[in-house]
């Protein structure tokens, strides 16, 4: 999608929470949750809440603190709800797509925040249209919501959710409200993280730890693939919908989105983005007079790669301005090689008249890695090699991160003798897929890693898959007893 922006690197996915209190209104904690996830998405966002009687939703452009007001957060009346933040993978970029979609229909109120991307929208889209639905906005949470809603109206809510989520195929962790009942669900696959946490008057949802950290909560444990928990603020029922032989973790969670603060599949990322660099060192180490970051996402990794050198010097290099955000406008290519100068500026005295490794989680279209190979030559280094903490990443991203198009990465086209060539560095080195599958502790199997293999999870028109793609299976057994 061209957004007019230019980013050089992936951008993130969404975020979602739900929560459930006894004596507390949720306005607040949802707030204060989406800002813990507004790495997750800078675009919109939203909060959807039930005080029993009714629905109430706000949502806004822009960052979370630009989208609300003190009297905004004052009219979300109820102690259940759900929020979103969003950064746009499927859908247009404006008001129309913020989440969460809400909709009041004959049997209720419904509100849905969506992380992932559905790669069947279009086709479920111009069925239900064909059967007479109207609708607003061109993303693929409005699908779900539409299914959804139908299947509501002839059975339980667990059953209705169990068939829309046979019916949708692709990534998705999902924050559900109807009425005042607030559900948490993932795909079978487990593409998109989602956890649940305990809190002093209730529970929650969320698509990351560091959301329950912010409200004084405990993880209880991640959303199982293919599982719908159902919140109340005396815990959770948890429903198996559907049973798949492999999960498909995105890979990219650990290395890139997600905070390091956080635990995703038992993981904290900190400390595999550590591992991820101690591995990095055992593949590819080479003996420079430094070793530093490019602030922030690369410095667990190099934390870990100088302490398995057992002697090559951490020092941080680049120092990052904080005020220049990813939406920073970038009309012509000599502004967009100025924004680099924006970002960071070297630290002479770590750089002048040595040899020195860069640390990077990934590089997507290369143009960044470039201009700081550039900015380290300037300042004054002797050599500049650069080791990257994830495998080259050669095929675009279909479920929910915004990467770029086969001709837009630079490493789609040849051997990385090409990639290193084009970006000016001394050297360079990728990490192994057998790394990260080892750092995180899964099998190849159990990983989704489409965006560096070219074979996907799923079944998407004109890819590979890396599996056989079959029925969900479900099990009515698990289901509550029809009325």
């Amino acid at each position: 999608m061209d957004t007019g922006q230019t980013v050089d690197g992936p951008t993130e996915k969404c975020g979602v929470v739900g929560v459930s209190f006894r004596d507390r209104d949720a306005a607040r904690p949802l707030y204060y949750s989406l800002y813990a996830l507004q790495h997750r998405g800078q675009e919109s966002a939203g909060i959807v809440t039930h005080d029993g009687f009714q629905q109430h939703s706000h949502v806004g452009m822009g960052l979370v603190g630009d989208a609300f007001s003190e009297d905004d957060l004052d009219g979300l009346n109820g102690r259940t709800g759900i929020g979103h933040v969003r950064y746009p993978t499927a859908g247009s970029i404006d008001s129309s797509c913020a989440q969460p979609f809400s909709v009041s229909f004959k049997s209720g109120s419904l509100g849905l925040s969506h992380n992932g991307n559905l790669v069947n929208a279009d086709e479920i889209r111009d069925e239900l249209a064909g059967m007479g639905h109207a609708f607003t906005s061109d993303g693929d949470t409005e699908v779900i919501a539409h299914d959804l809603a139908t299947n509501l109206l002839n059975e339980d809510l667990v059953r209705a959710v169990k068939h829309t989520m046979n019916r949708i195929h692709g990534s998705y962790s999902l924050a559900i409200s109807h009425d005042d009942t607030v559900l948490g669900l993932r795909d079978p696959e487990g593409n998109r993280p989602l956890c649940i946490g305990k809190l002093e008057e209730g529970y929650m949802v969320a698509s990351e730890s560091a959301a329950i950290d912010t409200l004084d909560g405990e993880l209880v444990r991640d959303v199982r693939p293919g599982e719908l928990v159902v919140l109340s603020p005396e815990g959770f029922d948890s429903y198996q919908l559907v049973e798949r032989e492999n999960t498909a973790h995105c890979f990219f969670e650990h290395v890139y989105f997600a905070r390091p603060d956080s635990v995703i599949d038992g993981n904290l990322v900190y400390e595999v983005r550590r591992e991820l660099g101690r591995q990095l060192w055992a593949e590819s180490g080479i003996n420079t007079d430094v070793v530093m970051p490019v602030p922030d996402s690369g410095r667990a990794f190099a934390s870990g790669y100088a302490e398995a050198s057992e002697g090559v010097e951490f020092a941080e290099g680049l120092m990052k301005n904080r005020y220049v955000g990813r939406t920073f406008i970038m009309p012509t290519q000599d502004e967009r090689e100025r924004a680099v100068r924006l970002k960071l500026n070297p630290i002479k005295s770590t750089v002048e008249g040595k040899s020195v490794t860069l640390i990077d989680d990934s590089i997507v279209r290369g143009t960044t890695s470039n201009q700081l190979v550039s900015l380290l030559r300037e300042a004054g280094a002797t050599e500049v090699h650069l080791r990257i903490g994830s495998p080259p990443i050669t095929a675009p991203c279909y479920m929910g991160i915004n990467m770029a198009t086969r001709e837009e990465l630079i490493a789609a086209g040849g051997p990385v003798e090409d990639v290193e060539e084009e970006i000016g560095a001394d050297s360079l080195a990728y990490l192994s897929v057998d790394a990260i599958a080892e750092a995180l502790g899964e099998d190849h199997d159990d990983l989704c890693l489409g965006c560096v293999t070219g074979e996907y999870p799923y079944e998407i028109s004109g890819e590979e898959t890396d599996r056989d793609v079959e029925r969900p299976r479900t099990d009515d057994r698990e289901l509550p007893a029809d009325d």
